[in-house]
């Protein structure tokens, strides 16, 4: 097939990636330590996850290019990405697979004061995946194309807030 340059200058429109943001009630240090350290406690596994109540511990190994993982009730081990990034206390990056293709996640964290923590997130990488893949379903129905991966974490946001026990400032 000979190139024309129309078909050369042809590139698939980006699709944003889903940003996400809340604000704790604490401060810095102690924010990014409760996401990392106590995450399978407050990550609503039941919805987010792959092995649902079955999920006994999620596991971020504190490190570039460590894990992220759930452990079931019987040792499966089911891999959520890898640590591209990471400078705590102010963030990680992540690469996500709970996705058709493979995406990314950054995380950050920023002291709006000595006692507020606003945590953003960024998925992106959506350019990857062809128009079914962003439709089908993720752990809620409908996938990228309907929202529902903004949805799943506001959701997750929330339940992190909530983890601390109050609301979203």
């Amino acid at each position: 097939m000979t190139r024309t340059r129309e078909t050369a200058d042809v590139r698939p429109l980006r699709r944003p990636p889903i940003r996400q943001a809340t604000i704790v009630r604490s401060d810095l240090d102690h924010t990014f330590s409760a996401f990392v350290r106590s995450i399978g406690a407050w990550w609503p596994v039941e919805v987010f996850s792959a092995g649902k109540d079955r999920v006994r511990a999620v596991t971020v190994e504190e490190r570039a290019g460590g894990s992220v993982y759930e452990t079931w009730d019987d040792g499966t081990v089911v891999p959520w990405g890898e640590l591209v990034a990471w400078t705590p206390p102010t963030g990680f990056v992540m690469t996500w697979g709970g996705t058709p293709q493979p995406t990314e996640v950054e995380l950050n964290f920023v002291p709006l004061g000595p006692s507020l923590t606003r945590v953003t997130v960024e998925h992106r990488g959506w350019e990857a995946m062809t128009e079914e893949e962003l439709q089908r379903d993720c752990a809620l129905p409908g996938g990228y194309r309907s929202g529902a991966y903004a949805v799943g974490w506001e959701r997750i946001l929330a339940r992190f807030v909530h983890s601390f026990g109050g609301d979203e400032v």
